[in-house]
């Protein structure tokens, strides 16, 4: 049986979130803060992913350089993350050694010392990421749909940041962005593995209960304005492979149209998978694939719908046949699409959808560490009872909906269609 959650909230205004789980003598613990690129202003862009690289430069009390060795001295592992709508970081360790991460948090939850040196050194290696990106032909087409498909959204922009804001960011800025956001009123906190609630909670309190609250961020109030027509776009480079992607406009994943969304992809292109540790199934089965790789007009096809705050995008990409032309597979992929629209799915292909969708969520929920996750992951767009009603809403999913929600979104009205097209060969005719 599923071990209930303890929650508490401390006086500071930080949310806590305990769940024992007495499988393996492990703990997890993870500190979520509520700021992301979509908080974010223009000449500010990339400084959330930047900030959370100066949280592994130090403290006084636990200066860079012995920060890794610490954790991996007592067997563990630990690692941050920039989203959209949130950043985190995480630490699972031994269990009599969870301590160490506890104090840790705490201490550059305010205590971080953003070097003016270390800022330009992290500089280079935050640039660097960019330009390494920049050679990826579906990061040069993702992010001319992204800034079409939203232009007044901070969704607009890249995590990584635009490179001329990289090049004049500065050290005060970074600070000044820290301390607004990483506060324990914009914090949750979450634990899970083999300890004992009462203990943990006191040592919880003890360290994060004296650091003073702030005043809630301001975040940018932008709401994207409906989009009246399809656009459509072309990025052309050096590589030497064709790609076709489609940007739909989807709903937040709090909105009860997510979920026959989600079978809808899982019946379109394969699950998409939700959790970042939670592996992959095979999407030979779903009618994308069928139409697209095994009719020889593509040699890749994956969906992608992701999990946010404000409304994003479920994203289409197809690797094109080097024999075929991005024209063909837009026909097709249009004409599969169209069939969902004018005819319901079976009750078998449903079902199906359903089945892997499960799969892949069984996957990412299983470890110590993924528990966990999920308690922080659902408090930053909805609530843990997002992850634990998940089957149940799915199961609940008809053929009507799944036939519903192609009809609504899945319409060229509200797409962003690209293309990209190498500059040498004849598939760039």
């Amino acid at each position: 049986m599923d071990s209930p959650i303890t929650e508490l909230k401390l006086s500071n205004g930080m949310r806590v979130m305990l769940k024992e789980i007495h499988t393996a003598p492990i703990i997890s613990s993870w500190v979520w803060y509520r700021v992301g690129s979509r908080d974010e202003i223009p000449g500010k862009t990339g400084i959330s992913h930047w900030v959370e690289h100066m949280q592994f430069k130090g403290t006084p009390q636990f200066p860079g350089g012995v920060l890794d060795k610490a954790v991996s001295r007592e067997g563990g592992v630990w690692n941050a993350f920039t989203y959209l709508d949130w950043t985190t970081y995480f630490e699972t360790m031994p269990a009599d050694k969870i301590d160490l991460a506890l104090r840790l948090e705490a201490d550059r939850m305010v205590n971080s010392i953003f070097d003016a040196e270390e800022v330009e050194s992290e500089r280079t290696v935050i640039i660097s990421e960019r330009q390494g990106s920049e050679n990826q032909p579906l990061f040069q087409l993702g992010e001319v749909m992204r800034a079409a498909a939203f232009r007044v959204h901070p969704y607009h922009h890249e995590i990584l940041g635009d490179m001329a804001d990289l090049q004049t960011i500065q050290r005060d800025d970074l600070y000044n962005h820290y301390r607004s956001y990483y506060r324990p009123n914009n914090a949750v906190m979450v634990v899970a593995g083999d300890f004992e609630t009462q203990a943990v909670r006191e040592r919880i309190e003890a360290l994060y209960g004296p650091l003073g609250a702030g005043d809630d961020p301001i975040r940018p109030a932008r709401p994207e304005p409906p989009q009246r027509g399809e656009h459509r776009l072309t990025v052309e480079g050096s590589d030497d492979t064709t790609y076709v992607q489609v940007l739909y406009h989807s709903p937040v994943a709090s909105d009860p149209d997510f979920f026959p969304f989600i079978v809808l992809d899982s019946l379109l292109t394969g699950p998409t998978g939700l959790n970042m540790f939670g592996g992959g199934i095979s999407n030979k089965t779903s009618q994308l694939y069928l139409k697209l790789v095994e009719g020889d007009l593509a040699v890749g096809v994956r969906g992608s719908l992701p999990v946010t705050i404000d409304p994003y995008v479920y994203n289409i990409t197809v690797t094109v046949h080097p024999d075929r032309t991005a024209e063909e597979v837009i026909t097709a992929l249009d004409e599969e699409i169209q069939r969902v629209q004018e005819t319901p799915p079976t009750q078998e292909a449903v079902d199906r959808a359903v089945k892997q969708a499960r799969a892949l969520f069984a996957y990412g929920s299983e470890s110590i560490t993924n528990q966990a996750f999920w308690m922080g992951f659902t408090e930053m767009f909805d609530s843990y009872d997002w992850f634990t009603g998940y089957l149940d809403r799915l199961a609940a999913v008809t053929t009507d909906d799944v036939q519903r929600i192609a009809q609504t979104y899945l319409v060229p009205r509200q797409r962003v269609l690209g293309t990209y097209l190498p500059t040498n060969g004849e598939v760039s005719k």
